[in-house]
């Protein structure tokens, strides 16, 4: 299958288009590329998009080390390679064990998690899965979190779960450099 809405060209650019680019590679990601080039079709959505994902990713409540595990849940769940292949090495850098990867990749449980991983893995599957949280899942995720927490980790699952619809549809090409990818 080949990819839809690859790169425009530069002098393709509306003002808009250029301004909302511009932004992006200012800020901590450094450049336009994933989801951000389909997503320039639309500048002001990709902004506003943006602005909410530097928070989730890099400043939310529950902590990077715990938003990049909850990314991860949310990529094998809509089997988004680029997501994947983005986020699997910062999850390894930021300290979940290659065990955990390894097993989210397989949509097998880990057996091997910490308790505040264990905590965010089933909140995450449980909230693919079922659209909802248990009550049980929901205690333990406030016990650990409290509730800016727990919003914070529903908005990781509903922004990466945008980037992996507009990937998908998109055909986002996975990055062949280093890349890391999900059994199919």
């Amino acid at each position: 299958m080949s990819e839809r809405l690859g790169p425009i060209p530069d002098h393709a650019l509306s003002e808009a288009q250029r301004t909302a680019a511009q932004e992006i590679a200012a800020g901590p990601r450094g450049a336009v590329y994933g989801p951000f080039v389909p997503l320039l079709r639309s500048p002001e959505l990709m902004s506003h998009a943006q602005r909410m994902g530097e928070y989730l990713r890099y400043r939310s409540a529950i902590g990077v080390r715990l938003s990049e595990l909850a990314i991860l849940v949310t990529a094998r769940q809509w089997d988004q390679q680029v997501e994947w292949a983005i986020h699997a090495p910062i999850a390894a850098q930021v300290g979940i064990p290659s065990s955990v990867i390894a097993a989210i990749a397989a949509r097998e449980r880990p057996g091997d998690m910490l308790v505040d991983e264990a905590v965010v893995h089933d909140f995450c599957v449980e909230l693919h899965e079922h659209k909802a949280v248990s009550d049980r899942v929901y205690a333990d995720a406030l016990a650990l979190f409290g509730e800016q927490g727990v919003v914070d980790l529903i908005g990781i699952n509903g922004y990466y779960t945008l980037l992996a619809m507009v990937m998908n549809t998109a055909r986002t090409s996975v990055p062949e450099e280093g890349a890391w990818r999900m059994p199919d």
